[in-house]
């Protein structure tokens, strides 16, 4: 029983940490704006992850999408999951390219790209950053333990506190991606 009870401890502990520093709710507000104002240009949001954090990304675009909490118009949102671009890229170029040929394919000045990864060091979102640089889109990049490369990369980065394992990054994650589609509700 202490081991279970321990998961949830922890989830406790990393969250109070994230909320007891105001900076992270700023970022979250910046990187919250940047979405809205690329929406409002009728441009889009780009996500991308890999394992769990690329269901995080799934989960963000399609609540954007859909919906939410509440009936509205859809957003213009999507997540780099296509597994046939995956599979095609991954084994003609390398799987460090799928985010990235994805990005050049379809991503245009002004979009906005979420980026995730709980270690910062992911080889394809690092690309995809630097693909996103080179064209004009704006980097939202989600965190965690010292923000890795992608820390310095992003436009704004809302990083999860420092813990040993992925899954209290992820955790965290998880809440700001419904922050995000919260404040772009609000806002639009």
């Amino acid at each position: 029983m202490h081991n279970l009870k321990q998961h949830f401890t922890e989830a406790q502990d990393i969250l109070a940490k994230f909320i007891a520093d105001d900076k992270n709710f700023e970022a979250i507000a910046m990187a919250g704006a940047l979405m809205v104002g690329a929406l409002k240009n009728d441009k889009k949001i780009i996500s991308c992850g890999n394992g769990g954090s690329l269901c995080d990304a799934m989960h963000f675009a399609e609540e954007l999408t859909g919906r939410y909490r509440n009936d509205r118009k859809p957003y213009a949102a999507i997540a780099m999951s296509d597994v046939s671009h995956m599979a095609c890229v991954g084994n003609d170029y390398g799987y460090d390219f799928v985010f990235s040929r994805y990005l050049e394919a379809l991503g245009n000045s002004g979009d906005v790209l979420l980026a995730i990864s709980t270690s910062g060091n992911s080889k394809n979102v690092l690309n995809a950053i630097e693909v996103a640089k080179r064209k004009g889109i704006k980097v939202v990049g989600l965190t965690g333990k010292d923000g890795g490369s992608m820390g310095s990369l992003c436009d704004v980065e809302i990083r999860a506190p420092h813990s040993t394992y992925a899954d209290r990054a992820q955790e965290i994650h998880i809440k700001c991606i419904h922050a995000l589609i919260d404040y772009i509700e609000r806002s639009l």
